[in-house]
């Protein structure tokens, strides 16, 4: 097989794993890395559940608290996700720009998919990362650790949002004792790959 066939082969096997870490739960790749930048430019990264990715539209998504802080360091700014397989010796580092929704058609339909529990999360009386007297979940002490009803949970889809990660450009990168491999891929070359050293 010649080097660009082993290229395309590589890049479908990338999405492969980021569409299985979406879809199963169990995947390495179904709580990646999610890195930006805050208003100070200051780094931040945090783990998040990758929900889905597209390999059609090019695009990774995730859910989050449309109060938290992220969701304003993420939206319409660059983002990195960093994600590791460790049964396969495969990391992928995803680069892209961010696009975060809290409103619309697309948005009530992933909140109406999750699960009354998933979506208890929103419920929550503090933004995220607000300074409380002592540990807690921030949740009202009547759903703490229930299962809440569609009725009780309608309050929470304010606090709702989707991540949309638009990607730009996967690098690939494989461990082997025999010698590492890397690759990256970019969007703007209609994904074609390019051979790097590890």
């Amino acid at each position: 097989m010649n080097p660009d066939e082993v290229l395309l082969d590589i890049l479908a096997h990338a999405w492969s794993l980021l569409v299985r870490g979406g879809a199963d739960r169990k995947s390495p790749m179904h709580t990646p890395v999610v890195a930006s930048v805050d208003a100070e430019g200051l780094p931040q990264a945090r783990t998040m559940v990758l929900r889905k990715a597209d390999r059609a539209a090019g695009t990774l998504r995730f859910h989050t608290d449309a109060r938290s802080p992220k969701a304003a360091q993420l939206h319409g700014r660059p983002v990195s996700v960093l994600a590791y397989h460790a049964g396969e010796n495969v990391q992928l580092r995803i680069s892209g720009t961010g696009r975060v929704a809290a409103d619309g058609e697309p948005v009530d339909a992933l909140w109406n998919q999750s699960t009354l529990f998933a979506r208890r999360c929103y419920l929550t009386q503090f933004a995220p990362g607000a300074v409380l007297p002592g540990p807690a979940s921030g949740l009202p002490d009547w759903i703490e650790g229930q299962q809440p009803t569609a009725e009780q949970i309608a309050p929470a889809r304010p606090n709702f949002a989707v991540l949309w990660i638009d990607a730009t450009a996967i690098e690939w990168l494989h461990l082997a004792n025999t010698g590492h491999r890397r690759a990256v891929f970019r969007a703007a070359d209609g994904w074609a790959g390019t051979w790097l050293a590890p």
